[in-house]
């Protein structure tokens, strides 16, 4: 329930998950006999679940829960109302401002180009996510994100459809690997890389980018292009030691994204005396079996099984209707808890990123008949966090009911063992 910073990408990732107990949506009776060192009144009981208030005549969404709230009299936006039904009518646990944790991509500037586009979030449009920023990214078949580089490390997750990447390390050592979608590629900071679409899908691919900076913009990548469009032509025919007039074609400036024919299905890496990287940039997630566990699935992937990757890890996890815990599909919601009596719970559906700064407490509940897809991403080298479940059962029995008022039953019923999903 506690984890280090994370980003949530609708078509990949998550919060930490803790259980939803069997009729978690229904008021249960307190206790009539408080325990006897309870300094304080106990919590409500109400059930905060998403009713979803609504105007009996025109079914349009309310600002009102229970005995709080009023009906709206000037304009709505009512489509946004409905995917916000915890902005509209917020649980009665909700407290403070947290700062906005959701972003759409669907907000994002779109860069368009002749092989694709490109949209991105970073701090610019949502400040609280100042660790990790992110890029949706679409290449046609053979398309080019051109030969570029970056001050920051990138994770990227092959959301449809195939890619050829290639890249060179300071040593001179080379990569080149091609993978599908569900597999995950990382660039460490610093190193020139490319990527293209394949033929392996006849829409080319999608893809989603994280930076190890939530000060990341895409508009400002070292391109190949860019810089010898502005390089002079004299220069360049002296570094490379060939004629002037090989440059007449290159272009006058960056080209980004363009269409060009896909790679060979037999392409080989280009042949180096240095050798290739010693680390492959490349991961094969989508042959990794997702481990079974009560309420869904979950894959883990950090540097322990992908050694190169050592500043953003990641996991892939589905929750069954009903149970609680990202977003490549369904629906889901999260409440962020800030310290200090602060908490705010947000709505997030496919295509929205969220975002929890290190420590704060959350979870992620399915709030939907259909099962929730979503990907945990963690600016760290290993994957981890910590359950809440499993702290209180491996803290002393007495000081747990000194804390919350447990009984003996219900402190039975702890895990000591993690559970991601319920």
């Amino acid at each position: 329930m506690f984890s280090r910073t994370l980003l949530i990408l609708l078509c990949s990732f998550a919060l930490a998950v803790v259980a939803a107990p069997a009729g978690s949506n229904s008021a249960s009776p307190a206790s009539s006999a408080l325990p006897e060192f309870q300094t304080t009144a106990p919590a409500s009981d109400a059930p905060n679940d998403q009713t979803f208030p609504q105007d009996e005549t025109s079914g349009t969404p309310e600002p009102i829960e229970g005995a709080l709230g009023a009906p709206l009299l000037g304009g709505q936006n009512i489509e946004l109302d409905r995917q916000n039904p915890d902005f509209l009518a917020p649980p009665t646990t909700d407290n403070g401002v947290v700062g906005s944790a959701k972003w759409s991509f669907s907000l994002s500037h779109n860069r368009m180009g002749t092989g694709g586009w490109s949209r991105q979030q970073n701090v610019a449009l949502m400040p609280i996510a100042t660790a990790m920023a992110s890029v949706n990214q679409r290449l046609e078949v053979g398309a080019v994100r051109e030969l570029h580089w970056h001050t920051t490390a990138e994770w990227g997750f092959v959301l449809a459809g195939g890619i050829s990447v290639t890249a060179i390390n300071s040593d001179g050592q080379n990569f080149e690997d091609t993978i599908n979608a569900g597999d995950i590629w990382y660039f460490p900071a610093g190193i020139p890389h490319s990527i293209q679409a394949t033929d392996a899908s006849p829409d080319g691919a999608e893809l989603l980018l994280v930076f190890d900076n939530g000060n990341f913009a895409a508009d400002s990548t070292f391109s190949l292009t860019d810089w010898m469009a502005h390089v002079p032509k004299e220069v360049l025919a002296k570094n490379f030691q060939i004629n002037v007039t090989a440059f007449d074609h290159i272009p006058a400036k960056e080209l980004f994204i363009f269409p060009t024919a896909p790679p060979p299905t037999d392409e080989k890496a280009v042949s180096n005396p240095q050798g290739t990287v010693p680390n492959p940039y490349t991961f094969k997630l989508s042959q990794v079996p997702a481990t079974k566990v009560a309420g869904g699935t979950v894959k883990v992937v950090d540097s322990r099984t992908f050694k190169v990757a050592t500043t953003i890890v990641g996991a892939i996890v589905t929750v069954e209707p009903g149970a609680m815990s990202y977003f490549l599909e369904g629906t889901g919601r999260a409440t962020i808890f800030a310290s200090s009596a602060t908490a705010e719970t947000f709505d997030y559906q496919a295509g929205d990123i969220g975002y929890v700064p290190p420590s704060f407490g959350h979870y992620v509940e399915n709030t939907g008949n259909t099962t929730l897809s979503f990907m945990e991403i963690f600016n760290a080298d290993i994957f981890e966090d910590i359950s809440l479940n499993q702290w209180l059962a491996l803290t002393p029995p007495e000081l747990v009911k000194a804390n919350l008022g447990f009984d003996d039953a219900t402190i039975a019923k702890l895990s000591k063992v993690k559970q991601l999903v319920i």
